[in-house]
């Protein structure tokens, strides 16, 4: 009996490892005095709980949660999140003097939320993930307690945070009123039975969850707080938040609108089609004149927003496949970048100036042609794994019919070429202005090591993780 309970609870074995743990990570604050060990429990907790993710595949809760590929590969672009932001937190910590071990239980329970929103087949349960996910870095972004900016920009993210929420909220309202349930299957069966697609209040509902999901994945107009949260909160929750909660932004957004919107396709591909170009626009543009390294990286994370709605736009399986493909590699350079940061950050000395980079191939090669090979990647020069991710992304598109879309994205992407490459210019080209010190940790080496090696691995084989996103697909 006590086999079958548990062989029955095996598609969320993975959440439920990851909750327990990030309970035993609070109470060990208490015992544990080296709050490093409790980073690196937390490590050893999710390499299990991503083991676990293998053959879970199921429903649980009447369908309320759902297990299947497209969740599992989310669920892995998680946990390699919170493992990657774990490694490049250990040493930062201590020299911000934020070294608790609450700070570790954020990162898990907002991953857990992140889980929950991927297997979310009920809108209840993607409510609430988005809030245990959002709550939780909420916090992570004001834990430098001691300094403004991380004040400041804790409740920013937090006041539009809700705005975000609130529409959520009625947006699901409107939904229950009109389809009589909030199972993410049953909507799409609803409104198909009784050809409701050009019903006002579900399209007003769809409105809403376009406005919710887009100030989750920092999509322009719905963008305002990204800068500021990026450049506030501590370097280590800057490159957590660039990565997991964007990547469970678009994993509702691909379960929900494919599935219970799909017969307002025509509806939600109008809306999205403006927001992509102009969140590219404003990305790519508002990142040139930029000189803090983390507000760029933040503009640039709203451009690979732009760039990763394309795949959603074209409304197909390559379509989400792609996307799928692209938030695996973004998730790896963009850790890889910030890790790079976090690398610069030492006592008296912060590195998240852009000019901090000067000369930098002169004092520490070995950064710089880390950064390098980011910056390339993020660019989406060959062979970094970026441009394949941007290439895989674009063909989808134009396979749609959106060919026109492409060029503007592929111009923006040319744009996009003078902020990132200025940082190489500026590491190979100029003198130093001062030396540089440089915090290297043997956790913040190997978080370097795993993301570069699998920037130029996926970039030089990619067809093995393009079949993974293609294997990991909805049903559509």
């Amino acid at each position: 009996m006590t086999l079958n309970f548990i062989a029955e609870l095996r598609p969320i074995l993975s959440e439920m490892l990851m909750t327990c743990l990030a309970l035993v990570v609070l109470l060990l604050e208490v015992f544990v005095k080296r709050k490093e060990t409790i980073g690196f429990i937390g490590i050893i907790g999710a390499v299990f709980a991503a083991y676990f993710l293998a053959g879970s595949g199921g429903k649980l809760f009447n369908g309320m949660f759902i297990s299947d590929g497209y969740s599992i590969f989310f669920k892995v672009i998680f946990i390699l999140n919170v493992i990657v932001s774990i490694l490049m937190s250990v040493r930062y910590v201590k020299i911000e003097n934020i070294n608790h071990g609450e700070y570790y239980g954020l990162m898990l329970f907002s991953t857990i939320g992140m889980m929950l929103m991927a297997s979310a087949g009920d809108l209840m349960v993607l409510y609430l993930g988005v809030e245990l996910m959002a709550l939780s870095v909420y916090v992570l972004t004001g834990f430098i307690k001691h300094d403004i900016k991380s004040n400041e920009a804790s409740i920013k993210y937090f006041l539009l945070g809700v705005f975000a929420s609130a529409f959520l909220l009625y947006g699901i309202a409107m939904i229950y009123g009109t389809a009589g349930t909030t199972d993410i299957n049953g909507i799409a069966n609803y409104i198909e039975k009784n050809n409701i697609a050009g019903n006002p209040v579900l399209i007003l509902a769809m409105i809403f969850f376009v406005i919710a999901f887009s100030f989750k994945i920092a999509a322009v107009p719905f963008h305002m707080w990204a800068p500021d949260a990026y450049e506030g909160a501590p370097t280590s929750v800057t490159a957590f938040m660039s990565v997991g909660p964007k990547a469970a932004g678009f994993a509702v957004i691909g379960r929900v609108f494919f599935i219970a919107f799909s017969s307002l396709k025509v509806e939600w591909t109008a809306v999205l089609i403006p927001i992509a170009i102009l969140t590219m626009a404003a990305g790519n543009i508002l990142a040139l004149s930029q000189t803090n390294i983390k507000r760029m990286l933040a503009y640039s994370s709203i451009a690979h927003a732009g760039y990763i709605l394309l795949g959603i736009v074209s409304g197909t399986a390559d379509g989400i496949s792609s996307v799928l493909f692209y938030l695996l590699v973004y998730a790896f350079m963009n850790l890889g970048a910030f890790a790079v940061v976090v690398m610069l950050r030492s006592e008296g000395f912060k590195g998240d100036n852009i000019r901090d980079y000067e000369g930098l191939a002169k004092t520490h090669p070995v950064a710089a042609a880390l950064m390098l090979v980011f910056m390339f990647s993020l660019t989406g020069i060959p062979p970094a794994a970026g441009f394949m991710a941007k290439f895989y992304i674009f063909i989808s598109a134009v396979n749609a019919g959106y060919t026109w879309l492409v060029i503007i994205a592929v111009i923006f992407s040319v744009v996009s070429a003078y902020f990132y490459l200025r940082i190489v210019m500026l590491m190979y080209m100029r003198d130093p202005i001062e030396i540089q010190k440089i915090s290297l940790s043997p956790a913040l080496g190997f978080a370097l090591m795993i993301t570069a090696a699998a920037v130029i691995i996926i970039g030089i084989f990619p067809s093995y993780f393009i079949n993974l996103a293609q294997a990991a697909l909805l049903i559509i």
